[in-house]
């Protein structure tokens, strides 16, 4: 009996889940897991990557309680947050799980898990592939906005690094590895070349190139969120993953 009352709280908490809200549902859930129906939550939700079992976490870790489920190739975590936040929820799935991993904002109540989980479902889908990173959503808003408009994203590749996709692929990988150094330092080219191993003139002289190639410049504001935004859908597509990194 006892199995069979777990199986069905398990449902129900699934149907919140999918957003298949139905009258005094939230309620229900909250009375079998033994949880407020209005609290702080947040979803989790991990890519498995060919593994054959399901993620195995401790159901109660640094003042959080977890609550899995596995769903074809995909991990849920629904998390009882307390007054704990994103950030210490992705240090304990960090140090617990296999990424990549995407994690919600936190949500007001259980009625809100299905908001919360295609919250996760964005944030995952800002990780390029090969990642192992587990994201927050609010770390990744920019990208996620670009990953929920895939054919605008593709557009905007098109017209901003279009001359650089003509390169052999050798050559466009360093120059956008260099441009995402850059970036990534500051816009320190003193910075962007240690982590390059190479001379600052030779960082210069490539974004230099990236700028004659896109017919942008770097330091226009306008233009350098035009390439920013660029080169972030570029390491979302199949041809910009090699470059990029998580």
């Amino acid at each position: 009996m006892q199995r069979r009352s777990d199986e069905r709280v398990r449902a129900l908490l699934d149907a919140l889940l999918e957003g298949r809200v139905s009258p005094g549902l939230a309620e229900r859930v909250a009375g079998g897991l033994g949880l407020p129906e209005r609290g702080r939550y947040a979803v989790a939700v991990l890519r498995r990557a060919g593994r054959h079992e399901p993620v195995r976490a401790a159901l109660d870790v640094g003042g959080m309680r977890f609550w899995w489920r596995t769903r074809a190739e995909r991990e849920i975590a629904v998390v009882a947050l307390g007054d704990r936040g994103p950030a210490e929820l992705a240090e304990v799935l960090t140090a617990r799980c296999c990424g990549p991993g995407g994690i919600s904002p936190v949500v007001e109540g259980l009625a809100e898990l299905d908001r919360a989980r295609r919250l996760a479902e964005a944030a995952l889908l800002t990780c390029v592939a090969g990642s192992t990173r587990i994201v927050r959503l609010e770390e990744r808003l920019t990208t996620a906005l670009l990953v929920s408009q895939p054919e605008l994203s593709a557009r905007l590749v098109t017209e901003v690094f279009g001359p650089l996709l003509t390169l052999e692929p050798a050559e466009r990988a360093l120059l956008v590895e260099t441009l995402d150094a850059w970036l990534e330092c500051g816009g320190s080219a003193g910075r962007a070349a240690g982590r390059l191993f190479c001379h600052r003139n030779t960082v210069f002289n490539r974004l230099r190139r990236l700028e004659a190639l896109t017919s942008r410049s770097l330091s226009r504001p306008r233009e350098l969120i035009e390439m920013t935004l660029a080169l972030d859908a570029f390491r979302l597509t199949a041809a910009g993953s090699p470059a990029g990194r998580a």
